[in-house]
């Protein structure tokens, strides 16, 4: 079952993926991850080292820039084995460092697009197939719109680490270390220094920027809410003008306006002072190393704290590259939250147990054909998340191969419970459920459900063509089988109709269509799946009359030889039934045939027909 924590608004606009602590739990949860990237693990090894080289390269250019100027200033550099860089060997030199770094830079990123797009795409391959695996009670728990916007967010949150987060974490680090080892190097007393300087400037600028990140986002989710005012306002205008509360949507909506204004303002006041901040203490801290180390310079060079113009200029240097990666840790640190909090939903979700099916070698009977004899023997059931509520209790009854069973009743008796019983939408909780003398549990899943047909209430097609639709209860099948389905179907009158016959797109959700030719399209569907076992979910109850009877002629059709289980509303469409079963309070109060239990006084299904034939 799913756990409470997928139930989430993730479709809601102001909705975002938690951030999770930094934890070393936390991150070795998430380096399971990792196991996407190890069927490519020789690109991300490559792509590591070519990060590296141009980390070095990058940590380099400040020392020979440096050496550059000590040349200038008649100090050429020479090497431990005599030769001596002029000016010129060194611009050539300082040109190859930013060369190599460019070559390496772009090996970097075409290795790790790689890894990321592969890794990613069998992330998402591995995600989807989990979906279609899940249960139908994880669907019921869980906000289809929130799962689908956050795995997307999601997805891509770890798509960013792959491709950049990992890399600009291991280059600021990198840089952070080699830079303050390099400047320790170069001048231990003026390391010192500006190490008691700049880290409280960078602290401080690193709180700041995380307080103005939050209220930014302070800003972005009130001008939001007030874009919501909008929405539900002119959707609901014709609300709005009955109810004379054009004054009163005016109000709330300038209401969140102010929210937003005030909301925003305190974000400008906060980034003003950030940014005099960042003038002031970045700038003087640079002035106070410059000061210090200009008076180091001043020294003479027979003093063992001497400091070379050169050396200074590649220590301040050294300086900023540290500052900025203080800095940038600072905003990674968000940001790898965000991806730890990103791999565990993903986690949740693949580790959801699955139905088990398409399994091979398949678990169960396999039969090559099922006769369609079904029984209840004292069924109960109750929805795991809900205990406490019996939704079935000691249902009872047999349907014999061929024949036609009706379960009527007032809405929620527990009807179409019943029928997804019987497909193992959900575990029994009492009873069992036999077909052709086998216990449902028995089978192997995909086998006994391939024999099993169902036409609902609300036909869902898919945004393709007609042919798309029918063909999806035999994907294999030719068009003769399919334009022969849909004449049983009572369907090839209107698709021939059609210009593109076939090949006419149904559009989102089969919009294009009436809902009684989505419903004949249905039926053709499951013709053509040709299954023993046939449930119909109150298949004609929102249609018009002259739909519901060429949809009835369809049906008719298709029950023929058929074991059939009919969840119906419409009494009228039901007479012909061997046996209805009425089912109230999720118990079978009544059982017999139209005329007997229409006869019967006081019944409840007398009285239902009653009211229909009154509101008729």
């Amino acid at each position: 079952m799913a756990r409470s924590g997928l139930n989430t608004s993730g479709s809601d606009p102001l909705t975002e993926t938690p951030k999770a602590k930094v934890t070393k739990e936390a991150i070795t949860r998430a380096l399971e991850m990792f196991r996407f990237v190890r069927p490519y693990r020789t690109k991300f090894i490559i792509g590591m080292l070519l990060l590296l080289f141009s980390s070095s390269t990058f940590l380099a250019f400040p020392w020979v820039a440096g050496k550059l100027v000590d040349a200038a200033n008649g100090q050429p550099y020479i090497l431990p084995g005599g030769t001596t860089l002029t000016v010129g060997r060194i611009a050539v030199l300082l040109f190859s460092v930013i060369v190599l770094q460019g070559i390496f830079s772009f090996g970097r990123i075409w290795f790790f697009a790689q890894v990321s797009e592969y890794s990613v795409r069998d992330i998402r391959q591995a995600l989807y197939a989990k979906f279609v695996q899940l249960p139908i009670s994880f669907f019921e728990q869980t906000r289809v719109g929130a799962l689908i916007s956050r795995i997307t967010a999601d997805v891509a949150q770890v798509q960013d680490a792959f491709s950049l987060t990992l890399a600009e974490v291991f280059r600021q680090v990198f840089t952070l270390l080699g830079g303050i080892g390099f400047i320790l190097i170069m001048s231990p007393k003026l390391s010192l220094f500006m190490l008691l300087t700049f880290p409280p400037i960078v602290l401080v600028a690193g709180l700041a920027g995380r307080k103005i990140r939050g209220l930014s986002k302070s800003t972005q989710k009130e001008l939001a809410q007030a874009g919501v005012i909008v929405d539900e306002t002119l959707h609901g205008i014709s609300s709005v003008k009955a109810f004379t509360n054009e004054l009163f949507e005016m109000a709330r909506y300038n209401a969140g306006l102010n929210r937003s204004v005030a909301a925003a303002l305190r974000s400008s006041l906060f980034r003003a002072a950030f940014v005099s901040f960042i003038i002031i203490g970045m700038f003087g801290g640079i002035i106070l190393v410059l000061w210090r180390g200009a008076t180091l310079a001043q020294l003479p060079a027979s003093n063992p704290d001497h400091l070379a113009i050169g050396t200074l200029i590649s220590f301040i240097l050294y300086t900023g590259f540290i500052g900025a990666s203080v800095g940038g840790l600072g905003e990674l640190y968000g940001r790898v939250q965000g991806i730890l909090g990103a791999t565990e939903y993903i986690r949740q979700v693949l580790s959801e147990p699955t139905e088990p099916t398409h399994l091979e070698p398949a678990v169960g009977l396999v039969p090559a054909q099922v006769q369609g004899d079904i029984r209840y023997e004292h069924v109960a059931f109750r929805y795991p998340t809900r205990p406490d509520v019996p939704v079935l209790q000691d249902i009872d009854f047999h349907i014999a191969a061929g024949e036609k069973i009706a379960l009527v009743g007032p809405s929620g008796a527990g009807k179409s419970t019943i029928a997804g019983l019987l497909m193992q939408f959900y575990p029994l909780s009492g009873g069992r459920i036999l077909v052709d003398g086998h216990p449902v549990g028995d089978y192997d899943l995909t086998a006994l459900r391939r024999h099993i047909g169902i036409v609902p209430q609300e036909t869902l097609l898919f945004g393709g063509t007609i042919r798309e639709n029918i063909a999806y209860g035999k994907p294999d099948a030719t068009d003769a089988e399919i334009i022969e389905a849909a004449r049983r179907a009572n369907a090839w009158q209107f698709i021939s109709a059609f210009p593109e016959a076939l090949d006419t797109v149904v559009g989102d959700r089969g919009i294009k269509l009436s809902g009684g030719q989505r419903q004949r399209v249905a039926i053709a569907r499951a013709i053509l799946k040709n299954p023993a076992i046939l449930i119909l979910d109150e298949a004609t109850s929102s249609l018009d009359s002259e739909s519901e009877k060429l949809v009835q002629g369809a049906l008719d059709e298709l029950m023929q030889n058929r074991t059939s289980l009919i969840i119906a509303h419409r009494l009228s469409t039901i007479r012909k039934v061997d046996k209805i079963l009425v089912i109230d309070g999720g118990r079978i109060v009544e059982a017999g045939s139209h005329d007997e239990l229409s006869e019967r006084e006081g019944g409840l299904y007398a009285n239902l027909l009653r009211l229909q034939f009154e509101l008729a």
